[in-house]
């Protein structure tokens, strides 16, 4: 019996997802005995790779040699590790002076300086670095480049010109649709937090369940065929403990936002694919990669096989399309310890360096990986993206080789009510304003 479709339903359109999150897993978490050099080493050996190839290309008369063979006054190819000296890095002894003081310190939001400079350093030994080609407000401690110049009198090594590794190879992006697709990313719900706006979330939700607004509002809902929330969903009263056990009134407190959250994450499964990622006040670990938030967590949700806990960073694979991108960690730490223009340019220099966190483990929290380094760049991502920044932007970075990726700085919503879609045809970017007032697209 053939049942006919009500011909006033719109129905919603597919797009088929492949999660590439296995990398950055935690099967077993293991910290005794584990230090970190062994990702330093994995780093540099990977990245060096690529680099030295490229050196040879770029300054083939040039001989490429380690730290302890340098010599006076010869002009050869060096590729290290970068280490930044810097006078305001926050220190353990720092952290301990807090303790005990009894006025409580100034923190600074920004730890950079004009006497900030740069050392190289490689399996052999380490150099400072010196000269106008490499300016160390652009770098961070963790990056791997190749520089050429030599050594002067007095040991340090005069740098005439950097490389660092640049985009990694791209899969070209299909083109086998001609329809609109619509990835929304959304980040920062604060869900629980003072100043949030309850009213704007359900409004959102709304328009992406296809509840809101005529037909042309529900025809764009429509084509939104996954929703990724890039961390910052809670915002948990964990003072309310004290390291004391918990009142009934306490409890409720701090378990009513996970409810609310999982009410919100429910409704959006029941219509849509989701993918949830942690942040940094969310109940996940700490360091990075940070796992999946627990689905016990959200048993509404859970319900639904549209519903994905995913880990941080998060890369997946829609209708042919690459997706990575984090919950802003990684971002907001470059912006603590060097200087850029805006988020965008902090974006496109983890390309360009090929990793994802060159901080970690430095300033960034990671786990002691000894077998190899998640946040090494092997591919290239169509849409890299990032969560919880002060506000939005975007960019098209194209590279040598034909590469083109699609920026995104994803707003935090409870400060400005914004959401973001990228067309899955063309990788362009728009902004989904949404409020108790108005709808703007």
């Amino acid at each position: 019996m053939d049942v006919e479709m009500d011909p006033s339903v719109i129905p919603r359109l597919h797009a088929p997802y492949l999660s590439q999150d296995q990398k950055y897993g935690l099967s077993m978490q293991r910290y005794k005995g584990q230090q970190y050099s062994q990702l330093y080493f994995i780093r540099i050996v990977t990245i060096r790779q690529h680099l030295t190839p490229a050196a040879q290309q770029r300054w083939p008369s040039l001989p490429v040699c380690n730290i302890l063979a340098l010599e006076e006054g010869k002009t050869c190819v060096v590729v290290g590790t970068l280490y930044k000296q810097m006078q305001l890095k926050p220190s353990v002894l720092d952290e301990y002076s807090k303790e005990r003081s009894v006025v409580p310190l100034a923190t600074p939001s920004k730890f950079t300086h004009n006497d900030d400079y740069l050392i190289l350093e490689d399996e052999s030994g380490r150099v400072k670095l010196t000269g106008g080609a490499i300016l160390a407000s652009t770098y961070v401690t963790g990056v791997v480049v190749a520089v050429v110049g030599q050594e002067e009198k007095d040991g340090e090594f005069l740098v005439k010109d950097v490389l660092v590794a640049g985009l990694p190879p791209q899969k070209p992006l299909p083109s086998n649709t001609d329809e609109d697709k619509f990835v929304l990313f959304v980040s920062g719900l604060k869900i629980g937090g003072h100043g949030t706006n309850p009213l704007d979330l359900q409004l959102l939700v709304d328009h992406v369940t296809g509840h809101l607004g005529e037909e042309e509002e529900q025809s764009l809902s429509s084509q939104i065929v996954r929703v990724v929330i890039a961390g910052g969903s809670l915002d948990l009263h964990t003072s309310v403990s004290n390291g004391q056990p918990m009142s009934a009134k306490n409890q409720s407190k701090l378990v009513e936002p996970v409810k609310e959250l999982d009410l919100v994450l429910t409704q959006i499964a029941a219509a849509v694919p989701v993918d949830i990622m942690p942040g940094v006040n969310d109940p996940a670990n700490f360091s990075l990669p940070q796992q999946p938030l627990h689905k016990c967590l959200f048993p509404g949700a859970s319900m639904y096989n549209t519903f994905v806990s995913a880990t941080n960073p998060h890369q997946f694979e829609l209708d042919g399309a690459v997706f990575l991108g984090t919950s802003g960690q990684n971002i907001d730490d470059l912006d603590k310890y060097s200087e850029a223009e805006d988020r965008l340019d902090f974006m496109e220099r983890t390309l360009m360096w090929r990793h994802l966190a060159p901080t970690a483990p430095d300033t960034l929290g990671c786990y002691p990986f000894t077998d190899r380094d998640p946040f090494i760049l092997e591919s290239c991502p169509h849409v890299y993206f990032c969560g919880n920044q002060p506000q939005y932007g975007s960019r098209l970075v194209t590279g040598p080789s034909g590469q083109k990726v699609r920026l995104v700085c994803i707003p935090k919503f409870h400060t400005t009510s914004t959401a973001v879609l990228v067309n899955l045809k063309d990788l362009d970017c728009f902004v989904l304003k949404v409020s108790t007032e108005s709808l703007i697209l």
